[in-house]
């Protein structure tokens, strides 16, 4: 029985292993997506912003 229970720990260890690496692949994923989607919002608010820097600059003359 020796055999088998190191046979299990080891199945048990290498499972364990794999999820955490499954969990840290998946945090990168959501940091990445998070840092896109705040890259985003920066290049619309700088967009908006040029535009009604714009706006303002017609009705200045």
């Amino acid at each position: 029985m020796g055999i088998k229970k190191q046979s299990d720990d080891k199945a048990q260890e290498l499972k364990d292993k794999a999820k955490q690496a499954t969990g840290s692949k998946q945090d990168e994923a959501r940091q990445r997506a998070r840092q896109a989607q705040e890259k985003a919002q920066d290049e619309t608010t700088r967009a908006q912003q040029e535009a009604q820097d714009r706006f303002d600059q017609d009705y200045d003359i």
